[in-house]
């Protein structure tokens, strides 16, 4: 017969509460260290962002000469240039950036 003094506690001790709920941190100074970081990201994705439109208009008068010479609006072999570059500087996931980043840059096909 088993009474409530001789029950053994299975549950594991809690983390304690994050000083900065929003970053995740356990402490003021890292909060602090990842708002920052946060700010620079946020940064970089505004000016990442602008850098794609403009690779989006340098695409689109490419396409718009290409077109008027006779030629096709898509250049197969420049696309598998920029997908193999991607990949050696970046990886497989580069693959794949430079196939979104090949999308958005041909327009409607």
């Amino acid at each position: 017969m088993s009474t409530s003094s001789d029950t053994v506690r299975t549950t594991a001790p809690t983390a304690p509460a994050p000083a900065a709920p929003e970053t995740g941190a356990h402490t003021p100074e890292a909060a602090g260290v990842i708002r920052d970081a946060r700010r620079r990201i946020d940064d970089l994705d505004g000016r990442i962002i602008g850098l794609v439109q403009e690779r989006m208009a340098v695409s689109a008068v490419i396409q718009r000469e290409r077109i008027a010479s006779g030629g096709r609006r898509v250049n197969l072999s420049r696309e598998m240039e920029v997908l193999a570059h991607y990949r050696n500087q970046l990886g497989r996931p580069g693959t794949a950036l430079a196939m979104t980043l090949l999308e958005l840059s041909r327009g409607r096909v």
